[in-house]
This record gives structure tokens, sequence and C-alpha cells, in this order.
């Protein structure tokens, strides 16, 4: 008896150990790692956060390729258009006040969680609950994440379960042919 109870405790510590999701969060000197696949190549893609009062800044380093992307708070907060731009040409890449960059801003998330649906670049991305499909997982650990489709395309996308910074972990079948995926997070 004292052995099956002993069974049990474990298998119920077991679940809930596993039954947690990681939430990370966006601090100074944080560095996310991605893989992006970019119209076929595929290529690895470092941020590293900087947090002001009145704007984000990701440090981009890619191939060679550095830049700085500047999220201003406007954005951060009512944006409703993501970039894609990789600072390619500017070493600062100031963005538009509704633009964010690897992130949804603070309103859509709102959005999302009230409505189960936001508005981004002119696309209606839908809240879809088939949690097979949620999954996302980064160094073993996964992620709690909200998984949404366009309407109008097949884009998908994963976006961390933080209101303050809504992360995209993972986004696929993007028309532009620019796909990514988080792999790592590291507080530096």
């Amino acid at each position: 008896m004292k052995k099956t109870i002993l069974i049990l405790l474990v298998c119920a510590m077991h679940q809930i150990g596993t039954a947690q999701k990681y939430i990370p969060t966006l601090k100074n000197n944080t560095e996310l790692s991605y893989i992006c696949k970019l119209h076929g190549q595929t290529r690895t893609l470092t941020l590293t956060s900087k947090i002001a009062n009145d704007k984000l800044i990701l440090d981009l380093d890619t191939r060679g390729v550095k830049s700085s992307i500047v999220i201003l708070s406007e954005a951060l907060k009512n944006g409703n258009a993501l970039s894609f731009n990789q600072g390619e040409y500017e070493p600062v890449l100031s963005l538009k006040p509704t633009e964010t960059f690897f992130m949804i801003s603070q309103s859509a998330y709102q959005d999302l969680l009230k409505n189960n649906k936001f508005i981004y670049n002119n696309t209606t991305y839908v809240l879809d609950e088939n949690l097979a499909k949620n999954s996302v997982e980064i160094e073993g650990k996964l992620l709690d994440n909200l998984h949404v489709v366009a309407q109008v395309d097949e884009t998908e996308m994963w976006i961390v379960k933080n209101p303050e910074f809504p992360l995209i972990c993972k986004i696929i079948k993007n028309p532009l042919g620019i796909n990514f995926t988080l792999v790592k997070i590291t507080d530096n």
C-alpha cells in the first residue's frame, strides 16, 4: 500500500512539473536567439534588449550584419504593424510609431485575450485553440503561448503570454518568405 501511494505521489509531482509552462521575460541585456528562414536560406539571428523609458532597443546580429532596431513606447503600447526590416542599410533603425519588431503591441495582445483576435498589418489574426498545435518548446521548456492564424493567408504565429512584451516565438507560412523560431533565451 505504501508503495502504491508513493508511486501515485511521484506521478502527481511529475504531472505538476510538466504541466507548468515557461513565460520568458524581457529585461536589459536579455539575449533572444532565433533561427530564421529567409527566402529559402537559413540563418541565425540574435536580438539583445535594451529597455529605456521611451523605447525598446533590440541590437540585432545576423551573419555579420549588426544594427540597432528602436521600437518607440507608443508602438509597444498601440502598434499595429510588424516590421520585417533587418537593419541592413542603417546602423540604427528607428521604427515608425506604429511598428513593432519580433513582437506585437500590448493593445493587440489585449485584443487577442478579450476578442480572440487582433489586427496587425491590416490582417486579422484569430486565436487557434487547438492545443495540439499550441506547443512550442525552447531548451526543453514548454512555452506558455497563444497560437494565431491569419484570415487572408496561411500565416501562423505563436505569441508568448507576456502582456508587457508579447514576443513572437514562432512564425510560419509567412507570404513574405520570412519565418523564424525562438530557440534560446539568455539573461545576461
